[in-house]
């Protein structure tokens, strides 16, 4: 007889249209949730993952971003969950500090930065969802398949049950894709785009309990030749034990040409400590021992890094993209999650304003947060880029004064462009 238990997924029926449906529950898809329902726009989400969802690793969110969740009524657990950081503080390789900066209170925002795991965030948003929009808002293993326009001013969805492999099609007065750098309403919506590109840069990430380094908040950002590391602490609960849950990013930059094929960029791909070691060998920051971190980190992923041109427009119709759908960044950067957020809650202003013509509402959002994003994709190397490789270039042993690498003239030129990227991040 056979024993093994029988496990049925629970039949919830579904109203055949919508008035937004956007497709994705990651942070952004998640956060449109919360604000379009607080806006009083019905929204209802899909998912392609079935439980439980990726949990990634850790992301930094930005004082503009908390102000937005805070606005949602989740500031107290936010704080309850991430580490307030108290400065950005850029190394060389050995650990010579070049340059820092305060963060978020201390540099006048009416609310913190935080670093948080991001599966803690998730969850919190993921529990606010179910509270205040009801347990069938999401539904999960449910993927877009393609869209048209109906011609009433909706669009037609067909969606993918992915427990029974059937198709069915759904309306919806707007779709958002909020599903991702492999989106497949950005796939529809811009048709002949072709795959993304491998800029020849690996990417490593991890979560590694440890001691409280660098004074226990600081937000460490070193480079060193063709190699970068970030690490802040991101467990508001580890620091009140005494310890520290540090999330570190790691990218190489490898040689134009290289030859093999570097695959899809899935963020959750498995890593292995031997391909990332040797590059940052005999690296300390402070009381920061960095091959000790690597070495210690339970769980590694890898991916190469791919990127496609920035879009001129990101929707069409009733359909638009939001968060990575519509302009990728590296997980863990210091804006990507923010920037999904800040779009999230820019989409439900946008379609407030506009009720009930949603295709007008999401031209509205698009022509504040298009130009936004493009701001933060500059044509040429990030200010931090620049400035590691030019005391790479002039002092590769290290050194004992920045002064002695950089002129006045210099650190100053790159602290008002960081400035300014800083800033264009947090514009609304």
């Amino acid at each position: 007889m056979n024993t093994r238990p029988r496990y049925e997924r629970r039949c919830v029926p579904v109203p055949e249209e919508h008035d937004v449906l956007v497709a994705g529950a990651g942070v952004g898809g998640l956060t449109a949730a919360l604000c379009l329902h607080a806006a009083g726009i019905p929204v209802r989400l899909v998912e392609a993952s079935a439980p439980p969802l990726p949990a990634g690793t850790g992301v930094t969110l930005l004082p503009a971003a908390v102000a937005e969740l805070t606005a949602l009524g989740l500031g107290e657990p936010l704080a309850a969950l991430g580490i307030a950081p108290a400065a950005l503080v850029l190394y060389d390789r050995h650990g010579g500090p070049l340059w820092s900066r305060p963060r978020g209170l201390a540099l006048g925002h009416p609310v913190p930065q935080y670093g948080i795991h991001r599966a803690a965030l998730q969850d919190l948003l993921l529990r606010a969802v179910r509270e205040r929009l009801g347990p069938h808002a999401l539904r999960t293993a449910t993927s877009v398949v393609r869209f048209d326009e109906a011609g009433d001013h909706t669009v037609r969805v067909t969606l993918r049950d992915g427990v029974r492999g059937r198709d069915h099609t759904e309306r919806a007065r707007a779709l958002v894709g909020a599903d991702g750098p492999r989106s497949a309403v950005r796939a529809v919506l811009h048709r002949g785009e072709g795959p993304p590109r491998w800029d020849g840069t690996w990417l490593w990430r991890g979560l590694v309990p440890w001691r409280q380094v660098l004074g226990g908040r600081t937000v460490a950002f070193a480079g060193g030749g063709d190699a970068r590391l970030l690490v802040q602490p991101v467990s508001r609960a580890a620091e009140l034990a005494g310890q520290a849950l540090l999330h570190w990013s790691a990218t190489v930059r490898f040689a134009p040409g290289r030859p093999g094929t570097v695959g899809a960029a899935d963020w959750n791909r498995r890593g292995r400590l031997a391909d990332l070691l040797p590059h940052f060998t005999g690296w300390r920051l402070g009381d920061l021992d960095v091959p000790a971190m690597l070495a210690s980190t339970p769980q590694i992923h890898a991916s190469p890094v791919v990127r496609r041109p920035p879009l001129r427009r990101w929707g069409q119709g009733a359909a638009s993209l939001l968060g990575d759908a519509a302009h990728p960044f590296l997980p863990a950067a210091l804006d990507g999650t923010s920037q999904a957020v800040l779009d999230a809650a820019v989409l439900a202003r946008c379609l407030a304003r506009t009720t009930p013509d949603r295709g007008s509402g999401l031209r509205l959002y698009e022509h504040h947060r298009l130009p936004r994003a493009l701001a933060l994709h500059p044509p040429g190397p990030l200010p931090t880029d620049t400035l590691f490789d030019l005391v790479t270039a002039r002092a590769p042993d290290g050194f004992d004064h920045v002064e002695d690498v950089l002129t006045p003239a210099e650190l100053g030129g790159f602290s008002r462009a960081q400035q300014e990227l800083e800033a264009a991040a947090g514009a609304w």
